[in-house]
């Protein structure tokens, strides 16, 4: 009887969040009535060791299958469940060895073992030899209705040959001793800034057993905690100051908010979940991070979720799931933040998967949503790499529709897992975990390279601010929105911290945009971001914004109200601003307010005094056509009698031009 036999596979994590589920080998192990022995002592150490490898004892259900072997060393069902054993502890050296035994005493018994020869010399980077087994494979099973298709492995093989034949030109550096140390790093989670790394540790429960060596990386021995490290010119010492995050249990696959006020992460088994593993939400407060929640359906359910990343909108949450309903086993799913509830852990609602462009029939893991918030980066197994789990990018265009994944090539990928790589704001570096370099500390470090220009995201900067109070100079909590202005499209919205009025938000180059801050009983500020003509990525701005009580006299400058030169006609993207306006005073009914136009002193006065009349005028006409009640508008222009920068630069007299609100009444 041959059948396919799933098996545990460990990958860049030990522990039940990250481990991958993979079918590879076909199996045969066959009942005793059938064994192909006449040794009773062989027969009893077979039985021995096939109860302990169903159990995943591989070390003791090795010992009793080399005592069978060792009664019959023709016994071919215990060499078959030799190469068992060594598949499942990725000793494929030793696997090959047992396959090629099998066919030396019976070339015809188990036709399967040449597809097996296949996997294993794919997994030993011999594609030549690789795609001979799975040509002889195809020969010896003419007709025969289980004959597994090798098609996709030898598509795999064309592809290893090809990216071998081209590697990508990376060299990858270690973290440092800051971060990294005898201990395993890995999942490192960035802000945009970055200036704050996250990552998950596997730390032992007894050091000192560690330390002397007896210990094996065990659930029972070993539990994942979070760590810290910050940027000041150059990563500092990390620190386990994550209370109340960091418990007896494991947490991990952990993803920050560009700002790094939020954290989602994985946690299972854990008080309040809803299945085996679910995703779990803490919020940066002034002495540490807030007690984790759980964020609830439609994220969460009886099934498994975790890996999760929060886009740079400050929206949008990616996340893998093995519930129904998807493509493969594991799938990329997303859900939109719609609200917060009364403890501030955020309701997701709109779940999409991901579709057939990202998904496929096997596993896709470990999605970073890059903050242009248009290259995503994951693992997958189900499309043609170097190795089970390969690292692929894939765009998205301006209708959301992903393109085909990109492999990220040799010697990124290889012929082991390769999961959890994130990359910089800056879109020129990337960090991954390996254990498999000769400069690390011990176990798996934190690693960072170049990236190869063709596997770049779009560069994005970022703005950093503080929002306060005009009057008490207090920091505030404020709500703000990122618009396109021409697309007229939201593209980030989030808060500033409570404690200390900060905010982070991420640019691309190549939009104009509109920056709405809001809170209630305050005046809006309206910022702008032109960077339309801008390719490259600019320097990070800083911005100290002071939202001003509403009262008689309170006044804002209408940074996104646009006229063409010399003119009183609004431009398109200045609907965006104006519906705020709009919005404000149907909100605040009680209020008037007077729109007032500057100019510069180019020009002559009486000119100038016109044209800021009529470009008042044209504001006032805008609000009243939507639904602003004349009796509470009123307008004025003032030409360049009011100039609140100097006229001698063309950076003053670019300010000198502007539209205010004054509130009147």
């Amino acid at each position: 009887m041959e059948k396919n036999k799933p098996l545990l596979r460990n990958t860049n994590c030990y522990t039940v969040l990250l481990l991958l589920v993979i079918s590879l080998n076909i199996t045969c192990l066959t009942a005793q009535s059938k064994l192909l022995t006449k040794s009773k002592k062989a027969i009893e150490s077979y039985e021995f060791a096939k109860a302990d490898y169903y159990r995943g004892k591989y070390d003791q259900a090795l010992t009793n299958i080399n005592q069978a072997i060792s009664k019959d060393k023709r016994f071919i069902e215990a060499h078959l469940l030799k190469a068992e054993i060594f598949f499942s502890t990725h000793r494929y050296q030793n696997e090959k060895d047992a396959w090629l035994n099998v066919i030396s005493i019976d070339s015809f018994y188990y036709k399967p073992a040449y597809y097996n020869l296949g996997v294993v010399d794919f997994n030993l980077g011999n594609y030549d030899q690789s795609e001979i087994w799975f040509n002889k494979y195809n020969q010896l099973s003419q007709g025969d209705k289980n004959k597994i298709k090798t098609s996709s492995w030898l598509l795999r093989i064309s592809f290893a040959k090809e990216a071998v034949y081209n590697p990508k030109q990376v060299l990858p550096v270690n973290a440092g001793p800051q971060i990294n140390s005898r201990y395993d790093e890995y999942w490192p989670s960035l802000t945009a800034d970055e200036k704050t790394m996250v990552f998950t540790v596997l730390v032992p429960r007894d050091s000192i057993a560690f330390l002397s060596g007896q210990m094996s990386k065990t659930a029972s021995n070993f539990q994942e905690d979070f760590y810290l490290s910050i940027n000041k010119n150059g990563w500092q010492m990390r620190e386990t100051a994550l209370s109340p995050l960091n418990s007896p249990n494991n947490e991990g696959a952990q993803t920050l908010s560009a700002d790094g006020n939020m954290m989602f992460f994985t946690a299972c088994g854990r008080s309040g979940g809803l299945g085996s593993c679910d995703i779990w939400f803490s919020r940066r407060i002034n002495n540490g991070w807030s007690q984790p929640l759980n964020i609830g359906a439609p994220v969460n359910t009886p099934f498994w979720e975790s890996q999760p990343s929060f886009s740079s909108d400050g929206k949008t949450l990616f996340f893998v799931s093995n519930r129904t309903g998807g493509y493969g086993k594991k799938d990329i799913w997303q859900a939109s933040i719609v609200g917060f509830r009364d403890d501030s852990t955020p309701i997701f609602g709109q779940l999409t998967n991901l579709g057939e462009m990202i998904n496929t029939d096997g596993d896709e893991n470990s999605p970073f949503m890059h903050f242009d918030n248009q290259t995503l980066y994951f693992s997958s197994d189900g499309w043609p790499g170097m190795g089970q789990m390969d690292l692929f990018l894939s765009h998205r265009d301006s209708l959301n529709n992903w393109h085909e994944p990109k492999n990220l090539g040799y010697p990124i990928n290889s012929s082991n897992d390769e999961i959890g790589l994130i990359v910089n704001a800056s879109g020129n570096k990337a960090y991954y975990s390996s254990d498999g370099l000769t400069d690390g500390y011990g176990g798996k470090d934190i690693y960072w390279f170049d990236l190869p220009v063709d596997l770049k995201p779009n560069p994005v900067s970022y703005v950093k601010g503080e929002i306060y109070d005009d009057e008490t100079k207090l920091p505030l909590k404020a709500d703000f929105e990122l618009i396109n202005l021409k697309s007229k499209k939201t593209e980030i919205e989030s808060q500033s911290r409570a404690d200390d009025g900060s905010f982070l938000l991420c640019l691309a180059p190549g939009n104009n945009y509109g920056l709405n801050v809001s809170k209630k009983d305050y005046l809006f500020y309206s910022g702008n971001f032109n960077l339309e003509k801008v390719h490259g990525l600019q320097d990070p701005k800083t911005l100290v914004i002071y939202l001003k009580p509403i009262k008689k006299g309170s006044s804002i400058i209408l940074e996104n109200v646009f006229f063409d030169t010399d003119s009183f006609n609004l431009r398109p993207e200045s609907d965006v601003e104006l519906q705020k306006i709009v919005q404000f005073l149907s909100v605040n009914t009680t209020l008037s307010v007077e729109i007032q136009g500057h100019t510069d002193n180019v020009g002559n006065a009486q000119y100038n005094l016109d044209l800021s009349t009529k470009r008042a005028l044209s504001v006032y006409s805008y609000l009243k056509v939507n639904g602003v009640q004349p009796s509470r508008l009123q307008y004025k222009g003032f030409g360049m009698q009011v100039p609140i920068s100097d006229n001698t630069s063309p950076e003053g007299r670019a300010k000198n031009r502007r539209t205010e609100m004054v509130v009147i009444k």
